[in-house]
């Protein structure tokens, strides 16, 4: 589909995979916005963007997934300065070695790799919705195998026990109940979902200082085997920009092809739950996906 005329949102995109599917939004003439943590690397990542696509409609806005009165003001300002979204990445992401909170309290990998989007996509679902035909695109990862118990919805926040991998596997998992039950829920409204795993990527992930220890020691033995940012932004971009795909929904993708879902993230009855549960969560601290 062209792209000029049309408002791409991506989150965590001031470097890594985010930077390059933003690039490659903007090189197709999008306006492009990048919503981030840290507003100097997004300044900095847009002036980028801007240089090397020659496209100068390239925006930041300020997001921070761990603070949920943050994701509500990004939400409220795209909304404001923009009166259209037709693609919606949530790229951002995160692995902690320790247990870490959020601004209110829940387990910080939970908090923003799911929990974070969930409430972001809410509360831009009706604008998305208005700008139809339109896309939501997931970022989650073949790590979701790893949650071969599925959510564990008796200790969602990992009170009782954190393991560095078992909680991002199940943020992963999340993210692909979250794009199936979306995907239910916007059916007929000319909205599609899709949850993507970008494979290897040798980006800032889990090198800023998140992963410690023998785990963070492995991050860097095996970074000369991964692949690049823009191999790993490639499925994205398809997803995002592609004709080929437009009619597709409710799909896990590995190298713009449907890839396999561990028989976890097939059950509806989790998907189901995890939107409950996180509309719970959410009210519970005083946040609501209707604004």
């Amino acid at each position: 589909m062209g792209m000029q005329g049309k408002v791409v949102v991506i989150t965590g995109s001031n470097d890594g995979i985010g930077k390059e599917t933003a690039v490659a939004v903007a090189a197709e003439r999008a306006t492009t916005v990048l919503a981030c943590r840290n507003q100097e690397k997004a300044d900095a990542a847009a002036q980028e963007v801007a240089r090397r696509t020659g496209n100068e409609d390239v925006h930041v806005v300020a997001l921070d997934l761990a603070d949920l009165a943050s994701v509500r003001a990004a939400a409220t300002e795209i909304l404001t300065r923009w009166d259209r979204l037709d693609v919606l990445i949530n790229n951002a992401g995160g692995i902690w070695t320790e247990r870490h909170e959020t601004a209110q309290g829940f387990e910080q990998t939970f908090g923003v790799n799911h929990l974070g989007h969930f409430l972001l996509t809410g509360l831009l679902l009706a604008r998305i919705t208005k700008s139809a035909p339109s896309r939501i695109i997931n970022l989650t990862s073949v790590g979701h195998h790893a949650a071969w118990r599925g959510m564990r919805f008796e200790d969602l926040q990992s009170e009782k026990r954190y393991a560095t991998m078992d909680a991002y596997g199940r943020s992963k998992l999340a993210n692909i109940l979250f794009t199936r039950e979306l995907a239910t829920r916007v059916a007929g409204t000319g909205v599609t979902v899709n949850a993507v795993h970008p494979g290897p990527v040798r980006s800032g992930f889990g090198m800023d200082g998140d992963m410690g220890g023998l785990m963070g020691l492995g991050n860097r033995l095996i970074r000369p085997f991964e692949i690049s940012p823009s191999d790993g932004a490639r499925t994205s971009v398809y997803l995002a920009t592609s004709s080929e795909v437009e009619a597709e929904t409710g799909q896990y993708w590995v190298r713009r092809k449907p890839g396999h879902m561990s028989r976890q993230a097939q059950s509806d009855a989790q998907a189901q739950r995890l939107w409950s549960e996180s509309e719970r969560l959410l009210s519970s601290v005083g946040f609501t996906l209707g604004a």
